[in-house]
């Protein structure tokens, strides 16, 4: 069974670029709109991954993340801002709590590799520093679970 992503990006272009490109690889891809349709969507359904723009009506993605782990049923599902602005705020989108960022205009192969990946590990992502130098898409490594913490991060 293809991985569910649900897409929240209020811009129709966008949106519909990250639709083809994800189901040129097979993925079941939905869409919402703003971050409220988004938040409803993945509570009646919950997807695999979430993709959500940092700007959007209604809900911004920076509180539809805040929703979205306050959720226990969704808390650990991996999500990805999309931005244009990643530079100035890469280092605060992760330590926000996404698993990644895709900085545009991104590249196809990147974006479906690192989408692979975040699919492939939800709960023990791990990314190269010489990979992330080279995609457009940047991934919050995270060392793996022990007793003693219930998640370990580093930047």
């Amino acid at each position: 069974m293809a991985a569910t992503i649900l897409i929240a990006e209020d811009y129709e272009d966008n949106r519909e670029l990250l639709r083809i490109l994800l189901a040129s690889a097979d993925y079941e891809v939905l869409e919402a709109t703003n971050g409220q349709q988004c938040l409803a969507m993945a509570r009646e359904t919950p997807p695999d991954l979430l993709m959500i723009d940092l700007q959007m009506p209604i809900i911004d993605g920076w509180s539809l993340l805040k929703e979205l782990k306050r959720d226990k049923r969704l808390a650990e599902i991996p999500c990805v801002a999309v931005t244009a602005y990643a530079d100035p705020v890469g280092e605060r989108i992760l330590a926000a709590g996404f698993n990644a960022y895709i900085s545009k205009p991104f590249r196809t192969r990147e974006v479906l590799d690192s989408v692979a990946r975040l699919l492939a590990k939800p709960s023990a992502l791990t990314a190269k520093p010489e990979q992330m130098a080279k995609d457009t898409i940047h991934e919050k490594p995270q060392k793996h679970m022990n007793k003693a913490h219930t998640k370990t991060e580093f930047r």
